[in-house]
């Protein structure tokens, strides 16, 4: 009688690539693919590889900053009304002190 072992690394790429096809982790996946893209130009770069690892460094970024816009578009406006407070601030204590009109 032959024992049935169980290959757990098989399973797990079955369950994943299930989760996949249905859409359950396809985000977290283009995330990883854009960070492996990028990761991988980063190494072409340091290991003297520079057209390539530039190209999928830029292609790895662009990906990247597609897929954190939901995270960037909130911080670029939280920074605008922050520099627009400082420099309405600094200008408010510059006139005060009789420089600048």
């Amino acid at each position: 009688m032959r024992s049935m072992k169980l290959n757990i690394p098989a399973i797990v790429l079955l369950v994943l690539g299930a989760l996949i096809l249905f859409g359950k982790l396809g985000g977290f996946v283009e995330f990883l693919f854009a960070a492996a893209i990028f990761a991988l130009g980063y190494y072409g770069v340091k290991t003297g590889k520079t057209f390539l690892g530039w190209l999928l460094l830029i292609v790895g970024g662009c990906m990247l900053l597609a897929k954190l816009s939901w995270l960037i578009g909130p911080l670029l406006g939280i920074a605008l009304i922050a520099a627009g407070i400082v420099w309405i601030a600094g200008k408010r204590s510059n006139s005060r002190s009789g420089f600048g009109g």
